[in-house]
């Protein structure tokens, strides 16, 4: 498989094959963890065949490339990655809300109507 040049992670796209040292691919990326300001690179979601997204942290990652990721460990230890340890919240809002009196005072008060479901 051609993985194409190496790239920064700043440019790794979702998507792209996540492979162990073996050459078996363990899952693809679905997102990347880093803080850009401080250019740190934490680690990688990725998504894999039937065990939901898992974390790849950063000293586990061997090289990045425009179509692949190579880790530093086998298929094995790539079946136990861990899953995030944190969930992004999900908000809603609620229209019937949308005319009652508390809409307002949070319009009035620089608030808003979202709801934290999680």
């Amino acid at each position: 498989m051609d993985e194409g040049r190496p790239i920064s992670y700043q440019l790794l796209e979702d998507g792209v094959p996540v492979l162990a040292n073996d050459g078996e691919q363990v899952g693809t990326v679905a997102g990347v963890l880093a803080d850009p300001s401080e250019d740190v690179f934490h680690g990688l979601l990725i998504k894999t065949h039937g065990q939901g997204i898992r974390f790849v942290e950063a000293a586990l990652v061997s090289s990045i490339h425009e179509h692949g990721v190579d880790l530093r460990i086998d298929t094995d230890a790539a079946a136990r990655l861990p899953t995030p340890e944190h969930q992004a919240p999900v908000y809603s809002e609620n229209p019937g809300d949308q005319g009652k009196w508390h809409h307002w005072v949070h319009k009035l008060s620089g608030r808003d109507d979202w709801d934290r479901n999680s």
